[in-house]
């Protein structure tokens, strides 16, 4: 049996002759040539894609392969290869495994001439007759071995060996210069995707979307296979998948409580966890069966746990400390995207179900208001129109026929706008309907001007001070031919006759404002084709882009232009004359009319 020569311990009677001899001396020229070019290479991938054709210039062989030790799992892997079959660089070496597991162990170059009579050899190239290994040192330690193969016995001399030691040397130094230029180029990279990656998160208010992009972008970073991100549902207390990639679907989503498992624990204790072998944790909750290795990052805003990244492999300590170092800054900025993502979903789910409100509200505040007048009146043409400047508003009328041959007719206009104006003039609105029917009920004959009174007293006991309400009470009496009316603050009502048309000054403190008010009334003889025109200040306080007001003057011209036509007519050009003179402005305000004809 030949055992491999240890050319440590060789004597120079073993080996060459002393003195330098002219082969020897074209060696070390060629020796310090392929230093020169190793140390040159800065890309570990095209340093080993060189080291064949050097090699080759100091040896024949063929087949060869850089052996490296895994610092992590301590054994040998093949980092590069050539000559070897398809599927054999897969192959790992255990320390002292092999030539080369020996070489390695031993810290020195091992030679066998005839692999036949080598109980140590592993047979992955077929054809092999001899094998030389050289170990690659740095700082002391060895960090892989160059390993040559050939189909010859004996390939390999002694000068030869003592070549490639040498020169085996100066590739570890190139391999640890190559790596180190990659880790930085790599880390800055990393930097680069981690910035664009986070730009991008920032730009994602879409949850489903955003967990989607998180898991994309991180396989480029980690090659995962199992990932899933949890989200912890604070109320519940459970840690809940959200998204995931390559689960078993026909497996229940993973849910735990916070501080149960690898994924609770790190939840509950806001710390990353790395577990090279999760059967010996006792943490580990199976899931997914051929699980080896797991790596859970905490998803933290300020102090809070928003969820987890869960990475899962069939490998034995797949994750590194390298691995959380990239996913830790990226942990951060996907925690803030995704609480981000939450807080916007839950405001456009509050956004949509206020908007439901909002819509059936508008429902119930058309439904407060008439559309007809009461099937009793004669001789009168009424028309109504009520514009909000915003989804509600806080302008109402109401028409109320209590005895024969009369009608009520009430215009209000509540401070604000929006829903607090809305409910307000709901309340006021239904003041006005309680005090009017008052007076059936008990029989008194309440004026307007009590009936204003009333609902001053009622809105001012409420201590509603930051609100008030407007209003234009008028009571039509068609068998006396007359109108009274009282005003708290509405603008004046227009009248339009046949001796002309005006406003008819009726003053008054606005509801609600001050408590003990009394108010004035106003009387007028009605006639045929005689209008009367309730509006709110929307109207004559209509703005243009210009900044110019709508106007009194303006509304009666455009009554005293249309008095001739029906109501609904009159009602449609005031609307129209406010619209043409306000342009593409914003209404600031409600808008009402209300115009009453009389007819007979």
């Amino acid at each position: 049996m030949t055992q491999p020569i240890d050319f440590d311990v060789m004597t120079p009677g073993e080996g060459d002759q002393p003195g330098v001899s002219k082969s020897d001396r074209q060696l070390l020229t060629t020796l310090f040539a392929l230093g020169r070019e190793v140390a040159s290479v800065l890309d570990l991938d095209e340093l080993y894609r060189k080291l064949p054709g050097l090699i080759a210039r100091i040896t024949d062989f063929h087949a060869m392969a850089v052996y490296l030790v895994d610092e992590r799992q301590g054994d040998l892997r093949i980092a590069y290869a050539e000559g070897y079959p398809h599927g054999s660089t897969s192959v790992r070496l255990k320390p002292g495994q092999g030539l080369v597991g020996r070489s390695i162990a031993a810290g020195r170059p091992l030679l066998a001439n005839d692999v036949s009579d080598e109980p140590h050899y592993v047979d992955i190239v077929p054809g092999t007759r001899s094998e030389l290994v050289v170990p690659m040192r740095r700082k002391g330690q060895a960090i892989g071995a160059l390993n040559l193969l050939s189909r010859n016995l004996g390939e390999f001399t002694p000068s030869e060996v003592e070549t490639l030691r040498n020169f085996a040397a100066a590739v570890a130094i190139a391999i640890e210069n190559a790596s180190l230029f990659e880790s930085e180029r790599r880390y800055s990279g990393t930097i680069e995707t981690l910035a664009e990656i986070s730009r991008e998160f920032a730009g994602i208010l879409n949850l489903d979307e955003l967990l989607e992009r998180i898991a994309h972008q991180i396989k480029r970073l980690v090659d995962y296979r199992t990932f899933g991100i949890l989200l912890v549902d604070e109320e519940t207390g459970i840690v809940r998948m959200q998204y995931a990639v390559n689960y078993d679907e026909r497996l229940p989503p993973k849910a735990v409580k916070v501080g149960e498992g690898l994924v609770g624990w790190a939840a509950l204790h806001k710390l990353p966890a790395i577990v090279d072998d999760v059967s010996t944790d006792a943490r580990y909750i199976k899931v997914v069966e051929d699980v080896r290795s797991e790596l859970v990052v905490p998803l933290l805003v300020k102090d809070r746990c928003v969820g987890v990244f869960d990475l899962e492999s069939p490998e034995l300590a797949a994750f590194t400390k390298e691995h959380l170092e990239v996913l830790t800054p990226l942990a951060a900025s996907a925690a803030v995207a995704i609480d981000n993502a939450r807080l916007y979903e839950e405001l456009r789910r509050n956004k949509e179900r206020l908007a439901k409100e909002v819509n059936f509200a508008q429902t119930i505040q058309r439904a407060f208001l008439p559309t007809e007048l009461p099937k009793r009146i004669k001789g009168v043409d009424v028309a109504m129109r009520l514009e909000p400047a915003r989804e509600l508003g806080g302008d109402f009328y109401d028409f109320l026929a209590l005895e024969p041959y009369t009608l009520t007719l009430a215009v209000g206009d509540v401070s604000g706008k929006g829903v607090p104006a809305a409910l307000y003039s709901a309340f006021a609105a239904e003041l006005v309907r309680s005090r009017t029917f008052r007076r059936r009920y008990t029989k008194v004959r309440t004026s307007p001007a009590a009936i204003l009174e009333s609902i001053n007293t009622i809105l001012h006991e409420r201590q509603l001070e930051s609100y008030y309400c407007t209003l234009c009470y008028a009571h039509f009496d068609f068998r006396r031919r007359r109108v009274t009316l009282s005003n708290s603050g509405l603008p004046y009502p227009i009248h339009a006759s046949s001796e002309g048309c005006g406003q008819m000054h009726s003053p008054g403190v606005p509801l609600g404002s001050f408590p003990g008010v009394t108010y004035d009334e106003l009387t007028s003889d009605l006639g045929i084709g005689d209008v009367f025109v309730f509006y709110s200040d929307g109207i004559s306080e209509a703005m243009n882009e210009a900044g110019g007001e709508f106007g009194t003057d303006r509304l009666i011209g455009v009554i005293e232009q249309h008095r001739s036509l029906p109501a609904k007519d009159i009602t449609d050009a005031i609307f129209a004359a406010v619209y043409d003179f306000c342009g593409e402005a914003e209404p600031n305000d409600d808008r009402t009319v209300v115009v009453l004809k009389i007819t007979a």
